[in-house]
């Protein structure tokens, strides 16, 4: 009985060496899956921090609409804004406040990815 109890032991700590290592081959670590980066949305000339278009407008927007770009604004405007800030949302959109101090007041404009979203007033 001593022996088969030997025998049983010695048994198990080759099972247990092979499940720790102790052999040829390396563990193998499966991979993390690729990234996935959404492409930037931004079409055409945008606003820089200083309120100046990167570019010239390729559009020609007649009036201040829903979808119109950030340097149509300034177009159509006439003048610089008085304040702009840009930043990025949590998925990864760029989102851009312009700001126009006009004599009766103020006026938000509010781009996702240089695409005028909403106004306010």
């Amino acid at each position: 009985m001593r022996g088969f109890t030997f025998l049983l032991g010695f048994a198990g700590c080759l099972a247990l060496a092979a499940c720790v290592g102790g052999g040829s081959e390396p563990p193998r670590v499966a991979a993390a899956p690729p990234v996935a980066t959404t492409p930037a949305r931004v079409m055409g000339p945008v606003l820089g921090p200083d309120g100046r278009c990167t570019g010239e407008s390729l559009t020609t927007a007649a009036r201040i609409e829903p979808g119109i770009g950030e340097c149509d604004l300034v177009r159509l405007k006439g003048r610089t804004p008085t304040d702009v800030l840009i930043g990025e949302s949590g998925r990864g959109q760029r989102e851009v406040q312009v700001l126009y101090s006009e004599p009766g007041g103020r006026e938000l404009y509010f781009f996702v990815d240089n695409r005028l979203d909403r106004v306010v007033r």
